[in-house]
């Protein structure tokens, strides 16, 4: 069984070492698995919640397409794509939204992050909250189901998102399934043992700190520059190094085999000078110049990528259609065939009431071709005749002996017998 696991970037800024060792490494491992269907893409609509910078969102967008490439992502197999590019997710993101509940918004953590620190200030609560923040959530729940997507793997800050793209899924299938499950509900996946990258000043590499480790930006220079920054117990080539006295140690782990890292601390207690940098380089240096290539010649990213959303919209635009039909917006032939039952329908033999000039109540029978079988009735109150006409129902021509009652000229007692058949069988 082929299960599909789809993964989204957004394109805010450049990538770091961190960013690849965490993320972009294990990603293209996982990607070359057998039975897995692999989705990656630039969530670029995403990106206009966090940065009102145009320069930025498009610099970003292609170091961040090149970078992938350059790191082994085959784009032949797995679908490597721009989320700006199928407009079918915002036509899914409209209808996620009209049956997703506006309480469900409140509880996301970055919206209520923003409100505390509003009312912490002393500001509105809302200052400052644009409607793409508030509705993140649900355009990450169009990514995640236009593909039917049943792995997302997230960090755990993420997993309310899929709690909530799990919600919104399971409302929708409730209120416009009919019984069928349209959307399967999605899991989050958590790799406990992926691997998080100590910065220039020991904590967790991160933009936020300004302690990141440039993956490709800068060069070989530029990686060279930012590792000498890096605190040593600043002991002399030749003399025993502590190999847990610093950050590199980690950094150097996340590019070596066991038995290398073995060999490195022991190296490192006989006097060894560190040398992370040419590990480091040696890995990275040859997808540093596939990357360069790649933002020398754009116009071979962007024919990657338009080949690839290419290759994926005609799924997108099945299930959008799907949706479509199953929330009413349908083609008029559904309706008219719908009309046409109920037309036909109305053909089948009924039963009417009605009180004649002479204050008298009676009911006829007719056909399912308009043709009155027989007329009973002459009583006084309307109430008499609905007794008589549930007895008639019941048991025939017979319940009708103690009142008036006449066949047309040319019906049949086989004939009224035949319409209170499918009378009862309604």
């Amino acid at each position: 069984m082929t299960v599909r696991v789809l993964t989204g970037v957004t394109p805010s800024g450049t990538l770091h070492l961190g960013n690849y060792v965490g993320a972009i490494r294990p990603a293209i491992q996982k990607s070359r698995a057998e039975g897995t269907e692999s989705f990656y893409f630039l969530s670029d609509y995403h990106a206009l919640i966090k940065t009102s910078d145009p320069d930025r969102v498009e610099k970003s967008r292609i170091q961040i397409a090149a970078t992938w490439l350059a790191c082994g992502l085959d784009p032949k197999r797995v679908h490597f794509y721009r989320q700006s590019d199928l407009p079918e997710t915002l036509e899914l993101n409209w209808i996620l939204n009209c049956v997703t509940s506006k309480g469900l918004m409140n509880r996301a953590h970055a919206y209520k992050a923003k409100v505390e620190a509003n009312e912490a200030a002393g500001e509105d609560p809302d200052n400052n909250v644009t409607m793409g923040l508030f509705c993140y959530p649900i355009l990450m729940a169009a990514d995640i189901l236009i593909f039917k997507a049943n792995f997302i793997p997230v960090g755990r800050d993420q997993i309310q998102h899929i709690e909530m793209c799990r919600d919104i899924a399971t409302r929708f299938n409730q209120m416009y399934g009919n019984g069928e499950e349209i959307f399967p509900l999605p899991e989050a996946l958590i790799d406990e043992d992926t691997a998080i990258l100590p910065g220039l000043d020991g904590r967790k590499m991160s933009k936020s700190y300004d302690n990141v480790i440039p993956l490709f930006e800068g060069g070989e220079k530029a990686l060279r520059e930012a590792i000498m920054k890096i605190v040593t117990d600043s002991k002399l080539p030749g003399e025993p190094k502590d190999p847990e006295s610093t950050s590199l140690t980690a950094i150097y782990d996340a590019f070596a085999t066991h038995e290398e890292r073995n060999e490195f601390r022991k190296k490192l207690q006989e006097g060894l000078g560190w040398g992370v940098f040419e590990k480091i380089n040696s890995e990275i240096g040859p997808m540093r110049e596939r990357y360069e290539a790649y933002m020398k010649e754009p116009e071979k990213v962007e024919a990657i990528l338009r080949e690839g959303v290419e290759r994926i919209r005609p799924m997108a635009r099945a299930l959008v259609d799907q949706c479509r039909n199953a929330v009413g917006l349908r083609t008029f032939k559904p309706l008219q065939a719908k009309k046409a039952a109920v037309k036909a329908k109305k053909s089948k033999a009924s039963l009417k009431q009605y009180r004649e000039k002479d204050g008298l109540f009676y009911f006829k029978l007719v056909n399912g071709q308009g043709k009155t079988l027989l007329t009973a009735g002459g009583l006084p109150s309307g109430k008499e005749v609905g007794a008589h006409l549930q007895s008639f129902k019941a048991s025939g021509l017979g319940a009708l002996k103690d009142i008036f009652c006449q066949l047309d000229a040319e019906a049949t007692e086989a004939e009224v017998q035949s319409a209170l058949d499918e009378l009862t069988q309604e």
